[in-house]
């Protein structure tokens, strides 16, 4: 066949895109959810190389590769793809949005940009409603330690699982980590404004950063076949259910 019937099936371009040594498991991560951003830098900048080439690619399976204003890269399903979706827990939901006010913060800063599981928990005991956040423990939550207990494994649960989809990077084998600009997916909402960081604080204290898992104004985080709950045990992680506009 010549290379001007190759071209007619695939650009060379997006030939050269599927066929570098990265793209295999660049796809796979973004068929699971994870939003690249530029701390991955071979892979942020396979995708900025063939932003558009790609772009292409993915609408064949009813997928937009999105890149924010942020930088960072993901998939966003429409509701035909063919590229299985979940959606986040709400506890999920409102860790991201603590985290985007995190990234947002003076502490951030002061910090070098470092957090501790511990530091989280106490930053979201401290935003949020304690009535609601206990009843993502059980409808039957009073607030005693038990059940500040549990919400804190909770939290570190949807930690993990926001760090599959590079919300997060861990530093070490500690419980420290660094919060990532694709945390953004959490504050949409929150670009436009002459303050972003009271926005933000706004939307969690309004109750507004935990919204339901089937809210379709809200959509579904990023592409995967997994449940929430199958992912968490496969470690393969999954589609968010923040906003689907992103901006």
């Amino acid at each position: 066949m010549s290379s001007t019937n190759i071209d007619e099936y695939m650009p060379e371009k997006l030939a050269k895109a599927i066929t570098n040594p990265l793209f295999p498991a660049l796809d796979s991560a973004l068929r699971a959810g994870r939003h690249i951003s530029s701390e991955d830098l071979d892979n942020h900048a396979l995708l900025c190389d063939f932003e558009v080439e790609l772009a292409s690619f993915y609408q064949r399976y009813n997928t937009e590769l999105v890149k924010a204003p942020e930088g960072f890269f993901y998939l966003r399903p429409r509701s035909t793809t063919l590229i299985g979706r979940s959606v986040l827990s709400e506890l999920d939901m409102l860790v991201g949005k603590v985290l985007c006010f995190l990234y947002l913060s003076p502490e951030r800063l002061a910090h070098e940009g470092i957090f501790t599981n511990q530091e989280l928990y106490e930053e979201i005991l401290s935003l949020a409603d304690e009535k609601k956040l206990m009843r993502l423990v059980t409808n039957r939550a009073t607030g005693s330690d038990l059940d500040k207990e549990k919400l804190f494994e909770k939290v570190r649960t949807s930690l993990r699982r926001l760090r599959r989809l590079g919300m997060t990077i861990s530093i070490g084998d500690t419980d420290k980590f660094r919060i990532s600009e694709a945390v953004f997916r959490f504050g949409a909402d929150v670009r436009v404004g002459d303050d972003m960081r009271d926005a933000q604080l706004r939307l969690i204290r309004d109750g507004e950063a935990v919204v339901h898992t089937q809210a379709p104004s809200q959509g579904s985080l990023i592409p995967s076949d997994e449940s929430s709950e199958s992912s968490e045990s496969n470690d393969n992680d999954t589609e968010h259910n923040q906003q689907e506009a992103d901006a």
